[in-house]
């Protein structure tokens, strides 16, 4: 038995031998596998809203017109070099290496003089640079004596410091559309749709002015229907005429959200729809409703404030104008801070930008002003008094007020419809009053020469009216603002009964 059990054991501990070694081999190449391997643990990405990986907005002065740039005219200076380089070569030609040779110590010795003044102005715009200034000035022979000089760029570059020191304690970034935008700037942006061909997209511009000061943010929305044109210039020339230096707040610019439509001189999206029918939008419905939920979280959550700029639509002009929503007080503060302008009490069709922002509690108002497919400039103006009186009512800007005639403001209006087809004239103006029973205008069939007179069911204002064209019975030509309910826009304003009937502007017209 001894001899039997021996062997055994021997090759017992051989095998238990052989496994420890196998395990200490595996162990070993893990070790080595985990220590060449990158933990991805160990390194986290930074998160999409960190600053530091933000890209910072470039900072372009909108108040100044873009020129296109025009070549420097080299006259002056290739003139004053080509006179020097040939009067020697036409007076001594024999000796040019001679010339040549004595020439360049009296060239270093004039070419500092004229280069002084652009020093002293480089110093002027970027005090920084004054220890640069003065050490190229140490070499020269006319350095020495200007003493003053010296003494008085010493003395402005301390304050110049401080207020440099003080401007980068006020850049407070703030981070739109995935970009730094520093206080007391302005620039342009884009913002995407995210519903579009990604190799044939076309990002929508977005002005911004950030102001040095804190204040409210005012957006500014124009062209959601693409045909309207007012809005476009009303926004362009707000924006750039605007010093973010001196604004208090924000305001941001978005003159052509419709982009589809406004290459098509389009009302509607291509998809035939209306985009200001889809507001907040739904991240998985339409095209339309994707668009608008795009535009509506990355826009327009951001502002404190909205104007959103439209014009009559179809072959109809409106009298410049406010539709707000008179049962918010939040909307009626806010109307009450535009210029002389007549209001219109409406709570907004169901899926326009208006009634959407209202309900998540962004104060906004339409600022509706003429009419699609032009640009008149007397509407565009009034536009533009109006949001810089707005402006400078909130404190945002300090700019000059145009408080004219106090204008009415209505609680409920009226369309008046054609009865007949046929060639439209129109016998009264936009703005103009009218009583019950006054002729508005006149439908002639050109076939048979009946003729239809147009009467005014009411007494009120034409706060928007269809051009002389040719109409289809059932045509919304005439848009009044009943008197009865009127008020002084300056008045205080008291909403509605909720029981009142209130006829939307644009919902049912079509």
């Amino acid at each position: 038995m001894t001899h039997t059990t021996k062997p055994v054991k021997r090759l017992f501990n051989l095998m238990m031998f052989g496994i420890a070694l196998t395990c200490a081999a595996e162990l070993s190449a893990t070790e080595v596998a985990e220590t060449e391997q990158p933990d991805e643990a160990a390194q986290p990405t930074q998160p999409a809203t960190d600053k530091a990986t933000l890209p910072t907005a470039e900072n372009i002065n909108l108040s100044e017109p873009v020129v296109e740039p025009t070549p420097p005219a080299p006259k002056t200076n290739t003139t004053g070099e080509e006179s020097k380089q040939q009067t020697p070569t036409a007076a001594t030609p024999a000796k040019p290496a001679a010339k040549k040779d004595a020439k360049p110590a009296p060239k270093d010795v004039t070419e500092p003089s004229p280069a002084q003044p652009e020093q002293t102005e480089t110093h002027e715009a970027a005090p920084n640079e004054a220890s640069e200034t003065d050490t190229a000035q140490e070499p020269t022979e006319e350095a020495a004596p200007s003493e003053s000089t010296q003494a008085t760029s010493e003395s402005t570059a301390t304050p110049v410091d401080n207020t440099l020191s003080q401007q980068t304690q006020e850049e407070e970034p703030w981070v739109f559309l995935d970009t730094l935008i520093m206080k007391g700037s302005t620039t342009r942006l884009s913002w995407s749709p995210d519903q579009s061909f990604e190799g044939i997209e076309t990002p929508t511009p977005v002005l911004i002015a950030h102001g040095a000061k804190p204040g409210p943010k005012l957006c500014l929305t124009a062209a959601l229907h693409g045909d309207e044109l007012n809005g476009i210039e009303i926004v362009r020339r707000v924006l750039y005429n605007i010093d973010a230096k001196e604004l208090a707040g924000t305001v941001i610019g978005v003159p052509i959200v419709n982009l589809q439509g406004f290459h098509r001189s389009s009302r509607y999206l291509t998809d035939r729809r209306d985009l200001n029918r889809f507001f907040p939008g739904n991240p998985t419905g339409s095209s339309a409703s994707r668009i608008a939920y795009s535009f509506f979280n990355r826009v327009i959550s951001h502002c404190d404030l909205l104007v959103d700029l439209h014009t009559g639509s179809f072959y109809r002009t409106n009298l410049p104008q406010l539709r707000a929503n008179l049962r918010s007080p939040e909307v009626v503060a806010l109307t009450q801070n535009f210029d002389a302008i007549v209001v219109l009490h409406s709570e907004g069709a169901r899926g326009t930008l208006r009634r959407a922002a209202v309900d998540a509690g962004i104060p906004a108002v339409t600022l509706e002003a003429g009419g699609p497919m032009e640009l008149n400039e007397e509407h565009v103006e009034q536009g533009v008094k109006a949001i810089n009186t707005l402006l400078d009512k909130n404190e945002m800007l300090n700019t000059i007020s145009f408080w004219g005639t106090p204008q009415p403001t209505f609680y409920r209006s009226q369309w008046v419809r054609t009865n007949r087809g046929g060639i439209l004239f129109s016998d009264v103006k936009l703005g103009g009053k009218v009583r019950k029973g006054d002729t508005l205008g006149v439908v002639t069939d050109p076939i048979t020469n009946f003729r239809q007179v147009i009467l005014s069911p009411v007494n009120g204002r034409i706060i928007g009216m269809a051009v002389n064209q040719v109409v289809l019975p059932g045509f919304a030509a005439y848009h009044i603002g009943i008197t009865p309910r009127e008020v002084n826009q300056y008045d205080e304003i008291t909403p509605p009964p909720a029981s009142e009937e209130i006829i939307e502007e644009d919902a049912r017209i079509d």
